[in-house]
């Protein structure tokens, strides 16, 4: 903004901390690798009860996953990137609960080698996956499509469902499923929607969808967000 680099967090994702989760948030800076080493993430990470990556404008660059080039125009943070590819792996060895969404959810598979449809609208066979961004923002974050929880799975023992309504606001999606991730939820077109942690000491979902969105009138997100703020707890204690 003007001179001066400014780093934001979503309003709507404190919100659902805090009415979601039951807990308070605390955000943590995205430095980049030019000051990672004045600082000791573990040590940061320690005194955390969970870690959420929230979603971003911009995308996962294509080289983190040896992806073509992105069109022109499309958005970046490759200081993000740095960030939280480098937290994931720290984050479930300590064992942190972790809960991923849309930008989020795609760094959770690329962290585990993963790779990434970059724009899902434009392939044949699947369903038109981004807003409308001409539309005001109560339609871009209306549900639009379902997303199925296998039985068993994290999804529906704390839901209770076995499929919900989503909003679908993204133009990446899982391509190729990283090593280690389990299907959590999958759209009617096959697209994977969220992803659980094969073996993980913790809580650590990713979904693709938002459920941050007006958390109070959702009662599949609140369930999720519960669920996160329960884990951290449990973390804490």
């Amino acid at each position: 903004m003007g001179h001066h680099a400014f780093q934001v967090q979503g309003e709507k994702y404190l919100a659902a901390i805090v009415a979601g989760a039951g807990a308070y948030p605390v955000g943590l800076p995205v430095l980049g690798p030019a000051l990672d080493d004045d600082f000791d993430v573990l040590e940061i990470l320690r005194s955390l009860d969970g870690l959420l990556l929230t979603g971003s404008p911009s995308n996962v660059e294509p080289q983190r996953y040896a992806g073509v080039a992105s069109h022109p125009g499309t958005l970046h943070d490759p200081e993000r990137d740095h960030s939280a590819l480098a937290l994931i792996p720290e984050v479930l060895r300590l064992g942190i609960p972790l809960f991923a969404v849309c930008r989020g959810f795609q760094e959770l598979n690329v962290a585990f080698g993963g790779t990434l449809h970059q724009e899902v609208h434009k392939l044949p066979g699947y369903l038109m996956h981004r807003e409308d961004k001409t539309a005001p923002v109560e339609a871009q974050y209306a549900p639009v499509h379902e997303v199925r929880f296998p039985a068993g799975g994290l999804l529906a023992r704390i839901t209770g469902r076995s499929a919900a309504m989503v909003n679908s606001v993204h133009s990446q999606g899982i391509d190729r499923l990283g090593d280690g991730l389990v299907v959590e939820a999958t759209a009617p077109d096959g697209l994977i929607e969220a992803v659980t942690v094969a073996g993980s000491r913790g809580f650590a979902l990713g979904v693709q969808w938002h459920p941050e969105w007006r958390v109070r009138e959702n009662e599949v997100s609140m369930a999720i967000f519960r669920a996160f703020g329960d884990a951290c707890r449990s973390y804490r204690a």
